[in-house]
């Protein structure tokens, strides 16, 4: 079996996911796609003849992220139209998902070269998205979905995490972004956008937002009280309701709001994974190998904690313990996700979103996994250290997860 080499990460900046104020908003999401599988194309001279299959990831496929994204964004950015393309969603894991998924086909030798990535514009109007489950009773009964949002608010009620803690670990996250954008420590897979005119769109991270403090948070209101008594028609359950089926005697605690919850972002990513017949073969020199995958599925109706037993099934398949990871990366797509994690795994917390994480720099769904597995890769060669481990939570209550050592 060979190794899936990891020969090349990059991704864009993260624009403001908001029309008419985002620095990326205007543009296709294919273009973002394309920028990036250029910069994987011309940064290690590939000829993309040989490229075996790009599997993108992609959640809210409608609109302009339908019609198989990855397939499309390869042909707008001049591949070789025998570079195959196909797009799939985990949702939020989508982006570990396809790197997963790359890795598989050329451990099993069926290929030899494939891109990995995501992406997802959040500024784009999500017309025909249907709630969780898309309004199949039956499922409903059987497992009730609520909103993410809401669902977050519920963990940190069963397991009485406070908002002052939550705000402290979001304000911390913003602390470490802000270091790690001033260091450049995102520099070496940063890949500007620029207009189709060629005029500049894009070269910073757009979301974050300096200077943040506990303080300054405890200031914001709670976001998902209304959200958790909406009804999407009439007649249907609320999103608290749908919660209290299966936990009746939960009084959900609001302790979310835009500050400690995950950035409304545009972004995608990409990752250039090889044989090492392939990458030997064409002088290419590789920064890590994939150690071991997983997945793993949890309570839908709580929907955000899977990542825990996701990251305990990986370190059983690698054969390795919390001791041996250098760097962690848990997706902030809220406070709880991230707190609840470390608090689980009893994590060195100086080990982990060393960089900022979601709640600091935003979360473009399809493209965040393929940015953490860059960005972990980064780390551990600034850092000069060996494995880490990412993982993140899904909707329906899932979470993928992936352990890369550095080469």
């Amino acid at each position: 079996m060979s190794d899936a080499l990891i020969i090349d990460t990059c991704r864009t900046p993260r624009g403001i996911g908001k029309q008419g104020k985002g620095s990326l908003a205007h543009l296709h999401p294919q273009h973002l796609a394309r920028t990036v599988l250029e910069a994987i194309r011309d940064r290690n001279d590939l000829d993309t003849a040989d490229v075996d299959d790009i599997i993108w990831g992609t959640s809210s496929q409608v609109q302009e992220q339908s019609g198989d994204l990855g397939r499309m964004a390869a042909l707008d950015a001049g591949y070789d139209i025998t570079a195959s393309g196909a797009t799939l969603d985990r949702f939020c894991g989508s982006g570990i998902t396809t790197t997963n998924y790359a890795s598989h086909a050329v451990m099993a030798g069926m290929e030899d070269v494939v891109i990995a990535g995501g992406t997802e514009m959040m500024s784009l109007p999500k017309k025909g998205m249907l709630p969780m489950g898309a309004n199949n009773a039956h499922l409903q009964e059987l497992h009730p979905q609520s909103h993410q949002g809401v669902c977050a608010d519920a963990i940190a009620a069963l397991e009485g995490i406070s908002r002052e803690a939550l705000d402290a670990h979001a304000a911390d996250s913003q602390r470490k972004a802000e270091i790690a954008i001033k260091e450049g420590r995102f520099d070496r897979a940063l890949i500007p956008v620029y207009n189709l005119d060629g005029s500049l769109a894009l070269d910073r991270e757009e979301f974050p937002r300096p200077g943040t403090t506990a303080e300054s948070l405890a200031k914001l209101s709670a976001s998902f009280p209304a959200v958790a008594d909406y009804r999407h028609e009439e007649g249907s359950k609320t999103f608290r309701e749908l919660i209290n089926q299966k936990f009746p005697d939960l009084d959900i605690n609001h302790v979310h709001h835009a500050g400690n919850s995950s950035g409304v972002v545009d972004g995608a990513a990409a990752s250039l994974i090889t044989s090492e017949d392939y990458a030997r073969a064409h002088g290419m020199k590789a920064r890590a190998r994939v150690v071991a995958t997983a997945n793993m599925g949890d309570d839908p109706t709580l929907m955000l904690n899977a990542p825990v037993p996701a990251a305990k099934k990986v370190l059983e398949k690698a054969g390795m313990t919390a001791d041996d990871i250098d760097i962690w990366e848990i997706n902030e797509a809220f406070a709880v996700v991230s707190e609840k994690f470390q608090r689980d795994l009893d994590l060195d917390r100086s080990k982990v979103n060393v960089n900022g994480g979601a709640m600091a720099l935003g979360h473009p769904i399809g493209a965040t996994g393929a940015i953490l597995i860059g960005t972990v890769l980064d780390e551990l060669e600034r850092q000069d250290k060996q494995f880490g481990l990412i993982t993140m939570c899904a909707a329906g209550g899932m979470a993928p997860a992936i352990i890369i050592e550095r080469v």
